[in-house]
């Protein structure tokens, strides 16, 4: 075992193939996590409501559903998906992107995001090494993917997801972190105040809802991971793309300009920029200083 890991820690290319073998797997696991957990927070949110109005469900109709359970099949005619046809990417291709049991196309979402996240881990790994960093930087990556496309899917950020990883990111400050304790308790204090006074002062103004609360605790969840000064340039690229991409979206696709768009994903773009990235920092304050 301890030859094992000596050899792992002294071979670049055998880190490299761990990481992007690990990447696809996770990526794979992920499509389960957006997939289900909406679904799942659905089912306990009308059980919640039930519960409130004194009335029972039947159980004999609800399918039970976790993140392990049912096992993997086919959308359209439940087929079960066998080991060797959920090899990420690699099934795909090889079943020309449709379910070897019905023919019915699979969505290109899936092997999107497992290549996505391999790439994505193998960026954090490229840029801090084979360290605890990069373990601790690869689970809030791994977050970020999930929540970035479940906002865009069902336009919520889950508190089962963003608050571990926000005291995930505390704990992570006591010792492997680039910032101090400090700054981390005072980046999630600042992350959450900083977005819920511009989105009251838009309700204020507006007299509607303009910012979801769960954009403040994933700019909080960032700013415990990153510290309180990294936030102005998280929340200005963030604005900037969200702005780029829904002007796009309104000239090009006819998108109306009532109908919200989701800020998580770029927010979530903007705090992954600054992970693989982390000079981005200093160059922002020298643009913006005296």
């Amino acid at each position: 075992m301890i030859e094992t890991w000596y050899l792992i820690c002294s071979s670049f290319p055998l880190q490299f193939g761990i990481i992007l073998v690990l990447g696809l797997l996770f990526g794979s696991f992920l499509n389960v996590v957006i997939y289900r957990v909406p679904k799942m927070l659905m089912r306990q949110w009308q059980q919640e409501c039930l519960a409130f109005l004194n009335q029972t469900e039947n159980t004999d109709e609800v399918e039970k559903l976790s993140l392990w359970w049912p096992a993997s099949h086919c959308p359209s005619c439940k087929t079960p998906i066998a080991p060797w046809q959920n090899i990420p990417v690699l099934s795909f291709i090889l079943q020309k992107g449709r379910c070897r049991s019905c023919k019915v196309k699979i969505s290109y979402r899936y092997p999107l995001v497992e290549a996505l996240t391999a790439v994505i881990l193998l960026s954090v790994f490229l840029v801090h090494g084979f360290t605890l960093a990069t373990l601790g930087f690869s689970l809030l990556s791994l977050g970020l993917i999930a929540l970035s496309f479940i906002d865009l899917d069902e336009q919520i950020l889950p508190d089962n997801i963003t608050l571990p990883l926000l005291w995930l990111g505390l704990a992570f400050s006591l010792s492997v972190s680039f910032i101090t304790p400090a700054d981390a308790i005072l980046g999630a204090i600042a992350g959450y105040l900083l977005l819920w006074l511009v989105g009251g002062a838009y309700k204020l103004l507006r007299h509607r809802e303009g910012i979801g609360q769960g954009d403040y605790k994933l700019l909080a969840l960032l700013g415990a991971w990153m510290g309180w000064q990294t936030l102005p340039f998280i929340l200005l690229l963030s604005s900037v793309i969200g702005a780029i991409v829904g002007i796009i979206l309104i000239l090009f696709r006819r998108h109306s300009m009532q109908k919200p768009i989701p800020f998580g994903p770029y927010l979530c773009l903007a705090g992954f920029s600054v992970i693989i990235y982390p000079h981005w920092i200093q160059w922002f304050y020298n643009w913006v200083g005296p």
